[in-house]
């Protein structure tokens, strides 16, 4: 709620996430709501979101490391290892395909 409009009013940007869609947040949305301008979000349209790619490629590598990781700290270990190891160019050309998915959303 940190942004502020020319105007006063702030902006929230809801992006339909299942914790952002609970009964909980949805009441105190409906509650608050008069205090900023409320922007709608495709419910769940992860495709807008470079972060779940990066997430899967890092969940395939994990998933088909042998031997895969057995506890909570060496799989937190491994996950640190492999975000290392994305190569730049994996992540540019994530960059360079939000105008394709811009298009695709509009």
């Amino acid at each position: 709620m940190s942004i502020v409009d020319s105007d006063g009013l702030e902006q929230f940007q809801k992006d339909n996430a299942t914790p952002h869609a609970s009964r909980v947040a949805a009441k105190w949305l409906q509650e608050h709501s008069s205090g900023f301008r409320h922007f709608h979000w495709q419910p769940k349209f992860s495709e807008m979101n470079i972060i779940e790619d990066i997430r899967d490629t890092l969940l395939h590598t994990v998933e088909n490391r042998s031997p895969p990781p057995r506890t909570a700290m060496h799989l937190w270990t491994v996950l640190k290892d492999e975000w290392c190891e994305l190569s730049p160019r994996c992540l540019q050309t994530l960059i360079e395909s939000m105008p394709h998915r811009v298009a695709a959303l509009l």
